[in-house]
């Protein structure tokens, strides 16, 4: 990835002008047009530039270089919080090259606004036989820590990237790696334990929902350790399911064309591990990952199997293609094993999460209320969406089995799908701290400006700003 920002001590003598950006609102244009030369003021009347929201003009010299951009903020919030991700617009709009903001808008953050832009620098051409057009970067503001702020955006690159690759190029063994590479680079300890070693080791859900996958992409559990023994524990657990024909209960061709994303959890969890140890917070970080791909083959666990879990409750098979949930109760008991103080799991669990927020908003469930404040709170801040959701405890029998401890399909009556997954989870998640699931979509239907249709990164900038508010 490209260095998006960059400070002015950092730029060569032959890197070239930097542009001035100037961000205005609806109501201050007037003004600043008076104050400009005729050249700008006539180039922006004949642009029709009015500044509404995301409007972007280039303004030339009269000799036809790039003089300034003009970026249109919209109206002025009265009483409430601008958003400083509308910057994410402003990279696919302009032509390469190194440019700063004239100023910073009032109310909103410098930081915000360089994360903004590098995170609008995304682009996924792995596989694009072109090459780049050359780099859009912004001089860092002044007082933005551009070390912290490249470190986020570097993380949402790799669950963006990891999500949009095809699942035969990020299969369990590439994803191992991913979390492999990101142990050693700080310096934290890492294990795999990979195909029929999960049954020795403990992990028989994990085991019974990869084990139809050929040999070389047999299911792993993945596990990270890194920081202080003495530092409180955080658990992040991510779902890695890399490819979900769903089972046996296989998906109709609709349903399985963006099944390459339902390792969106690990992903995810991968990145948020990164922004935490690259911020050297002073927690014991585990990341437990378990991967598998929900193949279709002789020996594919079938609807009306018992499966046993590492917690040694019984779990009947309703349906194969309710798998994720099952990866995951092994790994949140392991999770509980080590007594954490919080747990965070990720998820691209259920499609009834999409018929309740939609795309863009994140449901998350928590019992403990101190958390899931300091989860909104994050979130706000960082302007990354999330809405919490009950874990209802009416529908906790839809999940009673007559054969088993639990079930992993609920009864139809409860109909609310993301609940009682979430529900579900509940039962293996650690009590003796603080736990939320999050039911992430990690997508992008629709393209925009900075927000290509693809992978997106969710939740996890809020969940970085939770987490240094509670620990650091």
């Amino acid at each position: 990835m490209t260095e998006p920002l960059i400070t002015a001590s950092s730029r060569g003598a032959a890197d070239g002008p930097v542009i001035p950006v100037h961000a205005l609102w609806e109501d201050e244009l007037a003004a600043f047009l008076d104050a400009r030369p005729s050249f700008v003021r006539g180039f922006a009347q004949l642009s029709d530039f009015s500044a509404k929201a995301g409007q972007t003009v280039a303004v030339p010299t009269p000799e036809g270089a790039l003089d300034r951009v003009l970026f249109g903020l919209g109206q002025r919030v009265r009483g409430g919080k601008a958003d400083a991700m509308a910057f994410r617009a402003l990279p696919a709009k302009l032509p390469a090259g190194d440019y700063r903001l004239h100023a910073s808008p009032e109310g909103l953050d410098p930081a915000q606004i360089a994360l903004a832009f590098a995170l609008g620098t995304y682009r996924f051409d792995r596989f694009k036989a072109r090459g780049a057009d050359g780099a859009r970067r912004l001089v860092a503001p002044d007082g933005v820590d551009v070390a912290e702020v490249q470190a986020i955006a570097h993380a949402c690159a790799l669950a963006r990237d990891m999500v949009n690759s095809p699942a035969n190029a990020m299969g369990p063994r590439q994803i191992e790696t991913i979390a492999r590479e990101i142990a050693e680079q700080f310096g934290a300890d890492f294990s795999a334990i990979v195909g029929d070693d999960l049954l020795e080791q403990n992990y028989p859900a994990v085991h019974a929902v990869g084990r139809a996958a050929v040999p070389e992409r047999a299911p792993r559990m993945l596990e990270i350790q890194w920081g202080d023994e003495q530092n409180p524990v955080v658990a992040i657990v991510g779902k890695g399911v890399v490819f979900d024909t769903g089972g046996l209960d296989i998906k109709p061709s609709a349903g399985m064309r963006l099944m390459k994303k339902d390792m969106g959890g690990a992903a995810h969890a991968l990145a948020l591990a990164r922004m935490v140890m690259a911020a050297r917070l002073p927690v014991r970080l585990v990341v437990l990952v378990p991967v598998v791909e929900n193949a279709i083959a002789g020996d594919a666990m079938r609807p009306g199997d018992v499966l046993d879990s590492r917690a040694g409750l019984s779990i009947e098979v309703g349906n194969t293609d309710a798998e994720g949930r099952l990866i995951l109760a092994d790994a949140l008991t392991r999770a509980a094993e080590l007594s954490p103080a919080l747990t965070i799991d990720l998820a691209t669990l259920t499609g009834a999460a999409r018929i309740a927020l939609g795309p863009q908003v994140i449901p998350f469930y928590t019992p403990d209320d101190a958390l899931a404040g300091q989860i909104e709170a994050g979130a706000r801040k960082a302007s990354d969406p999330v809405w919490r959701m009950p874990l209802w405890d009416g529908y906790r029998e839809a999940l009673e089995s007559d054969i088993a401890d639990l079930k992993n399909d609920p009864d139809g009556w409860a109909q609310a799908g993301s609940v009682t997954a979430a529900l579900f989870l509940q039962r293996f998640a650690p009590t003796t701290g603080a736990w939320v699931h999050l039911d992430i979509f990690a997508w992008n239907p629709k393209g925009a400006p900075g927000r290509p249709s693809g992978g997106e990164a969710q939740a996890i900038r809020g969940l970085y700003a939770m987490l240094k508010g509670r620990f650091a």
